[in-house]
């Protein structure tokens, strides 16, 4: 979690930031052999050199970018979360709790999805 504390250290709002954090220690906990850290302003991870979820925080929610492909593949479920989503990314209202399961999902679904991968992103 130290790659992230300066990130976090720069979230004013203190729950925005207690929340951010759960969330980035989870994923360090649940899938300790992803590589954690901070491109393009944002904490993310990633596998093998490729990229597998970022997230970034917002004035209403907390950003999840797992790539097009894990949206489009669990797009229902985020709906049914009662998420809304673009192509690229799932927003988490700040007053909703985190459902980790479908969390869970879109990251095991780009770990295998993208196990000979040799890009960063897909292409």
């Amino acid at each position: 979690m130290e790659v992230f504390a300066e990130y976090l250290a720069r979230i004013d709002n203190p729950q925005h930031r207690a929340r951010t954090e759960e969330v980035l220690t989870w994923v360090t906990k649940k899938f300790p052999y992803l590589k954690p850290k901070i491109a393009w302003n944002q904490p993310m991870f990633t596998d093998h050199g490729t990229f597998i979820i970022g997230f970034s925080v917002a004035k209403h929610h907390l950003a999840v970018a797992p790539e097009t492909a894990a949206i489009h593949h669990f797009s229902e479920e985020i709906v049914q979360a009662g998420y809304d989503h673009t192509k690229n990314l799932v927003r988490i209202p700040w007053d909703r709790p985190v459902d980790f399961s479908l969390l869970e999902k879109m990251i095991e679904f780009n770990i295998l999805d993208k196990a000979d991968c040799p890009t960063f992103w897909r292409k």
